[in-house]
């Protein structure tokens, strides 16, 4: 008796430091372990007795030994050997015991057989392999929408695998930034867009390319914009070539460009190294759409805007020799414009206007009313992060290619 004490005193040492490794090294709880155990063994005794009704499993958290009793009743001549012990056994256990009363009977787990045992051992890796993945799923379901870094692992077809440390994220050819080279072991910040739990383990989705990407970026680089004195209002971007971001401060000490940009330009800086050169144009929001809009314009100077709330679309006139610079290369800085301020954008230089109705302020006003520099939504702002850009004639509207 005292060979097999120690044995189980051994057994359970051994247990529980498997079970402190597990806790520590794959963060799933002693306590969920604990429960496994007990649910491979009532498996193992199930299949082993054919039924596990009458059974129960004991662990000492301390100690880890374990126990496995079956409630059996006390008869004169037992049928059934797994729910009934004989009055003569059971006085051995329970001295005094009556006919029709239950006993707990210790059943050594060397009874369940090797084929039991083996199925109780795989319950417990099962478990162990679904906690493992539930961690990683709640870890990763909490950054959603957060950036994290990573390392390039492995190239599959165009497609990125990225190591985040306890698993690893799927970023997809249509979420790299176009013309980024990204090399094997190259450490690399993503925004993680979506975590899924299927059949395969945990699958999380992210990105290079989203315009949310840029605004964690600034979060962890300005201070004030953690603290909340400066506000990202929109953000309009085409990965790769250039971004423009709105923000607005809550304090009126602050001015929220300067803040971003930092001093010379080392804020803003450090995000576009991270975005491997991409430009970024800040500009102040507005409540007024007027304004707003010429600030989005920027760096071109405005004569003058003409903007329907209600309908979203807004005329814009600009000098002859800002027009090229107003909508920009390919038009992107028109249609960034567009996208940041959430409204259709026409523009036209001075000498178009006079030509097309709706585009005069003589339409809008009487001309005596009207003084140089005046607009119908606001005055001119220029942004204060900006680079010149040229492009062919025309107009464009959000989202327009």
């Amino acid at each position: 008796m005292a060979k097999k004490e120690v044995q189980k005193e051994d057994s359970g040492k051994e247990l529980l430091m498997a079970l402190e490794i597990l806790e520590k090294e794959k963060d799933i709880s002693k306590e969920t372990m604990f429960e496994a155990i007990e649910t491979s063994l009532l498996t193992a005794c199930k299949q082993h007795f054919g039924k596990s009704d009458n059974m129960r499993v004991e662990i000492d958290r301390q100690t880890g030994k374990f126990k496995v009793f079956a409630q059996k009743v006390v008869v004169m001549k037992p049928e059934d050997n797994v729910a009934e012990i004989a009055k003569e056994e059971a006085k051995k256990i329970v001295p005094g015991v009556k006919v029709g009363d239950i006993v707990d009977v210790e059943i050594e787990s060397k009874d369940f057989g090797r084929i039991a045992t083996t199925n109780a051992k795989n319950v417990i890796l099962q478990k162990i392999r679904e906690e493992e993945r539930s961690v990683v799923v709640k870890t990763f379901k909490d950054k959603e929408r957060q950036v994290v870094t990573g390392v390039v692992q492995r190239y599959v077809g165009k497609n990125v695998c990225i190591d985040l440390g306890k698993a690893d994220a799927f970023l997809p050819e249509s979420e790299q930034i176009p013309r980024e080279n990204l090399r094997i072991n190259d450490r690399v910040k993503v925004y993680v867009v979506e975590v899924k739990d299927n059949n395969r383990g945990p699958r999380i989705s992210v990105s290079r390319t989203h315009p949310y990407l840029v605004k964690c970026l600034f979060e962890a680089e300005v201070s004030e914009i953690r603290d909340g004195s400066v506000e990202i209002k929109s953000i309009a971007r085409e990965a790769g070539s250039r971004t423009k971001m709105a923000v607005w401060s809550n304090n009126p000490d602050v001015d929220p460009v300067g803040a971003c940009v930092g001093m010379n330009g080392t804020r803003v800086n450090a995000v576009v190294d991270e975005l491997r050169g991409e430009k970024i144009d800040i500009i102040c929001w507005d409540d007024n759409p007027g304004i707003l809009i010429e600030n989005a314009l920027s760096p071109a100077k405005v004569v003058f805007v003409i903007a329907d709330s209600d309908e979203k679309s807004a005329k814009v006139v600009v000098p002859d020799d800002q027009l090229s610079l107003a909508i920009g290369k390919e038009g992107q800085n028109a249609r960034l414009a567009a996208k940041l301020t959430g409204f259709k954008i026409d523009i036209k230089s001075e000498t178009q206007a006079k030509d097309t109705p709706g585009f005069r302020l003589e339409d809008y006003y009487d001309e005596e009313e009207y003084e140089e520099g005046e607009y119908i939504d606001g005055e001119y702002e220029e942004g204060e992060y900006a680079e010149e850009e040229y492009a062919e004639e025309g107009s464009v509207e959000e989202g327009e290619e």
